[in-house]
């Protein structure tokens, strides 16, 4: 008697991948890091308005003071790091604005290019991370 074998389930609609569960708690590590990078450089823009390793590199439609960029970057910075803190603490509420305030964090530092491209960029590229690791993982941090 011969049996053919039973293919073995798929993985239910709408599960996450283990890579996106262990992203979701790294990009809560990132938001809090990256949320206390931000409060360092709001807080050393707006002490000196003509710092040095802030260099504008040519004309670029954009145009704030070096003073209102450090206000920006401090306000969003106390935010996005109440926000990872209470992501890591498993708020649903919480990857909803981490989303939201990724996709600002992206829009902020693409304005920020010319006064630091390579920062910039990689901010850039973590909010990128954080804002995919929150919108695969559908299940609620367990501690």
């Amino acid at each position: 008697m011969t049996t053919t074998p039973t293919p073995a389930p798929a993985g239910k609609p709408g599960a996450t991948h283990p890579w996106a569960t262990g992203g979701t708690v790294l990009a809560g590590v990132l938001m809090v890091v990256n949320g206390v990078f931000a409060i360092i450089e709001g807080i050393a823009a707006i002490a000196q308005d003509d710092i040095l390793y802030l260099t504008r590199i040519g004309n670029y439609i954009y145009k704030f003071s070096l003073t209102g960029w450090g206000w920006i970057h401090l306000i969003l910075g106390i935010i996005v790091l109440i926000v990872g803190i209470f992501l890591l603490k498993g708020a649903n509420w919480a990857r909803i604005a981490g989303i939201v305030l990724a996709s600002l964090t992206v829009i902020v530092h693409f304005l920020w290019l010319p006064y630091q491209p390579l920062w910039a960029l990689v901010v850039i590229a973590v909010a990128v991370f954080i804002i995919w690791a929150l919108c695969t993982d559908k299940e609620p941090l367990r501690w």
